[in-house]
Formats: C-alpha cells, structure tokens, sequence
C-alpha cells in the first residue's frame, strides 16, 4: 500500500523536481517516472529518423541508459527540450555509424518548443549553426565544441585545454550568446 502512494508522488511532482531528486539521490525509480512522461516522444523522434519500429523501441531503451549518466552530468533547464535533443542526436549517431557518413549535430543549447514546425525550422539551421560556429574566437570554439558536441564537462576541458574554470565557462556562455546572434541575424536575411 505504501508503495503505491510513494509511486503517485513521484508521477506528480514537476520534471524539475524528479530531475532535482534523481540528481540527489541517483534512485532509477526517479530517473523512470521522469523518462516516462515523455517515452512516447522520445519514440516518435526515433521513428522520424530510424524509420523502422524494432530499431525506434531499442533506441528508446538505449537512450534512457545514456540518460542515466548524462542527467547526472547535464545542467538541464527543459527537461523535455533536453530529451529531445538528446534522442535526435542519438538517433543521428546511429545513422552516422551505419552509414559511416559524418553529420553535424545541433547542441542542447539551441532550446525547443512543443511547436513541431519549430524543430524542422531548427533542423534546417545545421549549415547556418556551422559557419557561424567558425565565425567564433579560437577559444570560444573550442570551448563550444568539447561542451556541447564532445559533451565533457568543465573539469575536462579544463584539463584539455588548459584554460581557467572560469574562462572556460565565459567562453562557453560568450559563445553561446554569439552563435546565437549570428543565426538570428542571418535568419533575418
């Protein structure tokens, strides 16, 4: 009888507050509750690009075992933004993998909607992302790419680049702002 109750309560709390609970107490059961809300998602992401069921069911129970540490590791904002980033680029790396064929992928900072329209327009951005990335300072690039495309953490690219910590995050938060005035810009053209 108790377990029923605990599980409710975990069903109902907001995704920041599971994100926060699993973050604190790396209980799976948390992580779960979470994952579950948006499973259906995550399926149709893999469908979209997988384009075969068996391959989309095995993708989603892949991509919850990379949540398991990355949700660990991530500063996440929008949790359902974040999964959906996550699965399409999981999905990209399998695809790139079969196909042995290099993709670029979009980083978590470019934030989603729920406006399906809005991801396709984002998609499009690829080429658009890529020249303004190469428009960025040495270090803000750098920066940008272990963070987001290598997805290390602070202390890594620390340790790989030599930077301070605090450099590295105010290269990763300037080049953030940058990539995304330039796309804004050259959206407008």
């Amino acid at each position: 009888m108790n377990f029923l109750k605990s599980q409710a309560t975990i069903i109902d709390l907001s995704d920041e507050r599971l994100l926060l609970a699993y973050k604190q107490n790396g209980d799976l059961k948390t992580l779960a509750s979470l994952y579950e809300k948006y499973m259906h998602l995550v399926y149709g992401v893999c469908l979209k690009y997988l384009g075969n069921e068996e391959l989309s069911k095995d993708a989603v129970m892949q991509i919850f075992e990379e949540l398991i540490d990355k949700a660990q590791r991530h500063e996440i904002k929008n949790f359902k933004s974040w999964l959906h980033v996550l699965s399409r680029n999981f999905c990209l790396m399998q695809l790139r993998s079969d196909k042995k064929m290099p993709t670029e992928t979009l980083p978590d900072f470019m934030e989603f909607t729920d406006d399906t329209h809005l991801y396709e327009e984002q998609e499009g951005d690829m080429q658009l992302l890529e020249r303004c990335k190469e428009k960025l300072p040495s270090a803000q690039k750098i920066s940008i790419q272990l963070f987001y495309l290598a997805e290390k953490c602070y202390k890594e690219i620390v340790e790989e680049t030599g930077y301070t910590l605090n450099e590295v995050k105010s290269y990763i938060q300037n080049g953030k702002r940058n990539l995304k005035i330039c796309v804004e810009k050259n959206r407008e053209r």
